[in-house]
């Protein structure tokens, strides 16, 4: 198993935010979920698709992945055409960048034992691009003021700066399954200017297990999150607000909730698994047990049901048209355009309130529309 560091590139958005949790979380029990193996996965694929598309001899590991399908191999095909198009523009100013793969990147200098793997650097005359692949649905990632993309950053100028003379960081969050290419650009000299004044005291608070505890949308992959005080307590101050009269709630009390609400609510989540877990293990908490839930029935062997309706002269298979997704793989991408592309739509989405710094373009409302009448 790999080595992991106390304070990674990839939890800095979280220990930046809540020192103390770093040797928290490092005192629990690693557990890799399913989601996070079928990132591996990814990572793997992409690597794999992006070295061949370069001309690098490699060894295509789609037999060993666990998680691998369609999409994912269209994903990884994605992200290697994206890194080449963008290695093309760079060659039209810097004949001989430099294109680092799965690179170990050490930004120690700022960070205690600081060490995490760039999924693609691009190093050029006076430019540093770093690009990382996320293969997540649930959490739409921005590159806007990214800590993991900044380490990354600082471990590649370590690496090239004199050779290359970098003046400008370009990084970008490719993220197929959420349809997001995010990139922003920093100077060299804004990037150092953080190092040295945010990360490097607030990562030596961190390492020594110091500072103050913050509850937030960071606390989302904490080891500690079920059972963190202070996330009770930013959580718990919700309460002070009478539900059962949301009439008489002023609006911005509205926009306060509204804010919280969701993290209320993976709050609340996380507690009943955690609770669930430890009364499995034994421990008793006060006015609750645990019980069987409900669950459907099920039959013991399918082929043999459908062997004795058939038998006793029915039909026992339900026929329906397979839905965009499965047919769009039955007939291959080009095939299905060619033959379904005008005869599928894209109804209009429910409406749905979200915070403005989410990208998509607001709704007009029916008070707007009557407005410009």
């Amino acid at each position: 198993m790999g080595k992991h560091a106390l304070l990674s590139a990839s939890s800095s958005h979280r220990w930046l935010a809540c020192p103390p949790s770093a040797r928290l979380c490092a005192e629990q029990e690693d557990k890799v979920s399913e989601y996070a193996r079928q990132g591996t996965d990814a990572h793997t694929l992409c690597e794999y698709k992006l070295k061949k598309m370069l001309g690098i001899e490699c060894i295509d590991p789609t037999d060993n992945l666990s998680f691998y399908d369609e999409e994912m191999e269209e994903c990884a095909d994605g992200y290697a055409e994206y890194v080449t198009e963008q290695l093309t523009k760079i060659k039209e100013i810097c004949t001989d960048p430099v294109v680092l793969i799965e690179q170990t990147l050490d930004f120690s200098k700022y960070v205690n034992e600081g060490f995490g793997t760039g999924d693609c650097i691009i190093v050029a005359d006076g430019t540093l691009s770093v690009i990382d692949y996320k293969h997540g649905l649930g959490v739409l990632v921005s590159a806007q003021n990214n800590p993991q993309m900044m380490c990354y950053a600082l471990g590649a100028l370590e690496l090239f700066d004199g050779i290359y003379d970098v003046d400008t960081v370009s990084m970008t969050i490719y993220q197929p399954r959420r349809e997001n290419i995010s990139t922003t650009t920093i100077s060299k000299s804004d990037l150092l200017k953080w190092a040295e004044e945010v990360l490097a005291p607030t990562a030596k608070l961190a390492y020594a297990g110091k500072g103050e505890f913050k509850a937030g949308e960071h606390c989302q992959f904490c080891k500690v999150k079920a059972t963190c005080r202070k996330r009770m307590e930013y959580n718990m101050e919700l309460a002070r607000y009478d539900f059962e009269m949301p009439a008489t709630l002023s609006n911005d009390e509205i926009a306060v909730i509204l804010s919280r609400l969701d993290e209320l609510s993976h709050w609340s989540e996380d507690v009943k698994e955690y609770a669930l877990k430890q009364a499995l293990s034994g421990t008793k908490f006060a006015g609750f047990k645990v019980v069987e839930g409900r669950s459907n029935r099920k039959y013991t062997d399918e082929e043999r049901v459908a062997e004795v309706v058939k038998n006793a002269g029915y039909d026992p298979y339900e026929k329906k048209i397979a839905g965009i997704t499965a047919m769009q793989k039955i007939l291959g991408k080009k095939k299905f355009e060619e033959l379904l592309g005008s005869l599928v739509y894209k109804p209009q989405g429910k409406p749905t309130l979200v915070p403005e710094s989410d990208k998509r373009l607001p709704m007009h409302t029916a008070i707007e529309d009557f407005s410009k009448n």
